[in-house]
């Protein structure tokens, strides 16, 4: 980045220029920057000049430097130029010449915005990530939010140029997601009738608490996600975290009987049994309508924190087990996840999960999202498998952000300041070999506690911008000295875009 004298006028004047690959980039930018006249012209900017002081944006895919999702930012007194070799290289391009518009830019070059007129500084950027998964998860079993309110979290992270939103949809307290060939999922597990109080989780509220996305509402979101550069992941969570399908399909438990729609946090004991074809069935049916409506790569399946005690007792487990010649219920685990796995394989897909399925042996192809520390992330990733890091000493959104919990919003616990985020290294020193499997970081938004709009904000904000920078930028060019005076920039422009954020310190 170097900047140079002068300023670029953006008035109602301004043409917007984009050739066939750019042209939703353009979109956004016209809705982003008002002061334009907000119709953005398709045209072949390779070919054709654009007239003086126009914003124009291309899509070359000659520029492979720039990878699938760098640009480059040209700004004159004359002119503003963002290139990318892919569409989504030119929509991070689009967001920062948006930062570039709404923040001071260094000193003699300053930046202002009016809704007639914005000044942009002249600068050259060249500008790619450093890794290709930038995600954060958002939790919508324990709490669930409406469709707008996903899409203002997508807003928030495609301006800071995250690109994987992680779709926690199903748990123990509620299932989400409209499954027409099994709709007691949504008919008994969407709903459940109370939840515990924030400062008394011994103790409920005694009021229902239900929700559920239809299968349209998830094609708004993915379809949403995707004009801003983003792939959305679901989490089906198997074979535990399962009690609110154990609800609606009791048939699927290792007791048959018995189950509710939890009204409690924490690891539940009844799990989904491994032992009877019903179950896969069943998996495999949800996955069928799961599969249609998500085209990304990835499906998660969560794998993680999955007692045992079931299984233990249930005789068409301990028969499982037996007939493929497994050591024991870890080994049982794993096998389970085999071949969810080989299923999402053979339909061109790849699974993912929490570390637990790194115990009894790992599926070949899986990907391991560590979250107990990055133990998990450097055992998978030593062993040839690609990871997500996502730690909780590091990457827990719902932890406090500070000590003094009693000025906080209420939080599940633990502590996790802003300085603690901006210092992570997702690649350690011992898998300096194996750099290449780390696929990047993820920040989560577990939702316990946190039941509204503006307390999802507040707990990602700013500690999200940190861990966008963490998954943008090498560790050798990060400073947090730097990155505080930076942030200080964008308070204006989180109050002007009305998003709700813990205050901080310059």
């Amino acid at each position: 980045m170097s900047f140079g004298a002068g300023t670029l006028s953006v008035t109602a004047d301004t043409a917007l220029l984009a050739d066939g690959g750019s042209t939703a980039a353009a979109r956004l930018l016209a809705s982003w920057l008002p002061a334009t006249s907000g119709r953005p012209r398709r045209t072949d900017p390779l070919r054709s000049p654009a007239p003086p002081g126009s914003i124009t944006l291309i899509t070359d895919a000659a520029r492979r430097d720039l990878g699938d999702e760098g640009y480059a930012l040209s700004v004159t007194p004359n002119g503003a130029t963002i290139t990318g070799a892919a569409p989504r290289g030119v929509l991070w391009g689009a967001q920062t010449l948006r930062q570039l518009a709404a923040l001071p830019a260094p000193p003699g070059a300053i930046a202002a915005e009016t809704d007639a007129r914005v000044e942009l500084p002249v600068v050259d950027i060249v500008d790619q990530p450093r890794f290709p998964w930038r995600g954060l998860l958002l939790d919508v079993a324990r709490h669930f939010f409406p469709v707008p309110v996903v899409e203002r979290l997508i807003d928030l992270m495609a301006l800071y140029k995250y690109n994987t939103l992680h779709w926690h949809l199903t748990d123990d307290q509620g299932w989400r997601i409209e499954v027409r060939s099994r709709p007691r999922l949504t008919g008994v597990g969407a709903r459940r009738t109370a939840t515990p109080l924030p400062h008394d989780p011994t103790r409920s509220d005694g009021t229902p608490c239900a929700g559920h996305y239809t299968q349209e509402d998830v094609r708004r979101v993915v379809a949403y996600a995707a004009e801003r550069g983003m792939t959305v992941v679901p989490e089906i969570e198997m074979p535990g975290h399962s009690q609110a399908a154990l609800a609606s399909y009791p048939e699927l438990g290792c007791a048959g009987s018995g189950y509710q729609v939890a009204t409690t946090w924490g690891v539940k004991n009844d799990v989904l049994c491994a032992g009877r074809e019903t179950t896969f069935a069943f998996l495999e049916e949800v996955l069928d309508e799961v599969l249609e409506l998500f085209p990304g790569t990835f499906i998660h399946v969560g794998g993680d924190e999955c007692p045992k005690k079931a299984w233990r007792c249930c005789r068409d487990c301990r028969q499982r087990i037996a007939d493929q010649r497994l050591a024991d219920e870890d080994e049982l685990q794993s096998w389970f996840i085999r071949r969810i796995a080989g299923w999402l394989a053979d339909r061109g897909r790849r699974l993912v999960g929490w570390d637990e399925i790194l115990e009894g042996g790992l599926a070949p192809g899986a990907t391991v999202m560590s979250w107990r520390g990055s133990d998990g992330g450097v055992t998978a990733a030593t062993a040839g498998h690609d990871v997500v890091m996502s730690p909780n000493t590091h990457c827990y959104f719902d932890y406090y952000q500070s000590q003094d919990t009693a000025a906080e919003p209420p939080a599940i616990g633990g502590h996790l300041p802003l300085e603690q985020v901006h210092s992570y290294e997702p690649v350690p020193p011992e898998l300096a070999g194996h750099a290449r499997h780390v696929l990047g970081v993820q920040g989560n938004i577990w939702t316990e506690y946190i039941a509204t709009e503006p307390h999802v904000q507040y707990m990602a904000l700013p500690r999200a911008l940190a861990l966008a920078e963490v998954a943008w930028t090498p560790a050798q060019e990060r400073s947090l000295a730097d990155f505080r005076g930076r942030l200080d920039a964008h308070r204006p422009l989180l109050d002007r875009l009305a998003f709700s954020y813990r205050p901080w310190q310059g």
